[in-house]
């Protein structure tokens, strides 16, 4: 394949993530985020929990008469990969609790689509060997897990080994690395700070985009194409408070996940989308180009 190639994924989950149990995001996000792509003519992929697309079959099936494709993100966003940092009380499952956990979110998942899902995502980007090869097992042809601000390796999608996700090997799922800047010299020891997600919403689409051209020119010197799979979230374009209180305590977010969400996020959003049309970008659900790729 040649050209830019753009997979959008959002990653359909309580707000912010794990540090609520509220969905406003998917309840009043999500028709703003459908009105958009739609208006751009730009397919995504959304990304369930089992848990969102249980509460909200209607939002499921909003996506998918809007034409877009609905993937998995887990069962309760919880750390089903191997973790890259620690986080205080976010533990990966065990490797043989795996595919029992898979299978179940991809059920849930696939009780309010009518079918089952085949495009996955991992909380946090967190993947591993074992997430992989359940994938395969139930079906998935595609992955959207890898984070190449961590492993640095993969620029572009490749079907991974089973006996390490990370190297390439002849596994039936597609493996899609998530988008970062290789251009920079990362001062985060694990280099989150090649992690360009929030960007579009903490500075502009315009701050963004410089990262963007950045990495075409990287992956255009060393003769590949520039893919480029982002993750969004349906919370970032609503309002989001700066500190949740629920049950027996309060959560308060470093500011960076709450910072410009609602209508500026959903402005910038339009923005990017019209930059990367202005470079002849092409727009895929990750399971069109599981498919476009192998051919």
């Amino acid at each position: 394949m040649e050209g830019l190639i753009v997979v959008f994924g959002l990653d359909m989950e309580t707000d912010c993530g794990s540090w609520s149990p509220f969905y406003e995001g998917v309840k009043h996000g999500t028709p703003k985020l459908l009105e958009l792509l739609g208006r751009k003519d730009a397919p995504a992929t959304f990304f369930f929990t089992g848990d969102a697309a249980c509460q909200f079959p209607e939002v499921v099936k909003s996506v998918v008469r809007s034409g877009h494709e609905v993937g998995c993100h887990s069962l309760y966003h919880e750390t089903v990969g191997d973790p890259i940092f620690e986080i205080p009380g976010i533990k990966p499952l065990l490797p043989e609790e795996v595919p029992l956990r898979l299978r179940r979110a991809t059920e849930y998942v696939a009780d309010s689509l009518g079918e089952a899902p085949v495009s996955f995502r991992c909380p946090r980007l967190w993947g591993s060997t074992a997430v992989v090869n359940a994938l395969e097992e139930l079906g998935y042809v595609a992955d959207a897990s890898y984070p190449l601000y961590f492993y640095r390796e993969r620029l572009v999608p490749y079907h991974p080994s089973r006996k390490d996700w990370t190297q390439p090997g002849d596994s039936a799922v597609l493996e899609i690395p998530n988008f970062a800047d290789m251009t920079i010299e990362s001062q985060d020891p694990y280099g989150r700070d090649r992690d360009q997600w929030p960007l579009f919403r903490t500075a502009s689409a315009r701050q963004l985009m410089k990262h963007i051209d950045g990495f075409i020119g990287y992956t255009a010197r060393r003769g590949l194409p520039a893919v480029l799979c982002f993750y969004f979230h349906p919370w970032e374009f609503v309002d989001m408070p700066e500190r949740f209180s629920f049950g027996e305590g309060t959560v308060v977010p470093d500011p960076f996940l709450v910072r410009n969400c609602g209508d500026y996020a959903l402005a910038q959003l339009e923005a990017l989308i019209d930059a990367l049309k202005e470079r002849e970008a092409r727009f895929f659900t990750a399971k069109g180009l599981a498919a476009a790729w192998d051919r």
